[in-house]
């Protein structure tokens, strides 16, 4: 949802016309239409390949996707990739006490809490993304 700031922005670029013009050598103006506005053909991208019309669809900041729905093998990929994180956070932060075996066993704790959490919270956000998409847009 826009905040404050955005929707009065919104509001003041939908008061004021204006039409694109383009200016030829002798300094005279002619309005562009849409046609002229689009391309002939399709833009392409780095790769050569064109671009679809859907491909910015459900894209937002950062590049990611659409969020998906919770998945088992998805959050387990993530605890495999956390567990060495977890272990080294141990180890780091235990001081001079912790043995191998302690930093192994609090890891193991550690993945039993963020595990599960992750797939509450990966269901969580999908809901509240598909609750989003089936909102009428009011504008």
């Amino acid at each position: 949802m826009a905040n404050e700031k955005q929707r009065r922005r919104r509001a003041k670029e939908k008061r004021h016309e204006y039409d694109l013009v383009q200016i030829d050598d002798e300094g005279n103006e002619t309005v562009l239409t849409a046609s002229e506005l689009r391309p002939n053909e399709p833009a392409k991208t780095k790769k050569g390949s064109t671009k679809s019309s859907g491909s910015g669809r459900g894209r937002g900041r950062g590049g990611r996707g659409a969020p998906q729905p919770a998945s088992w093998t998805r959050v387990g990929r993530r605890g495999a990739i956390a567990a060495p994180l977890f272990f080294l956070m141990v180890m780091l932060l235990g001081g001079k006490n912790v043995t191998i075996a302690s930093a192994a066993l609090n890891t193991f704790f550690l993945l039993f809490l963020f595990v599960p959490f992750s797939y509450v919270l990966d269901g969580f956000v999908y809901r509240s993304y598909q609750k989003r998409l089936a909102k009428p847009k009011s504008r």
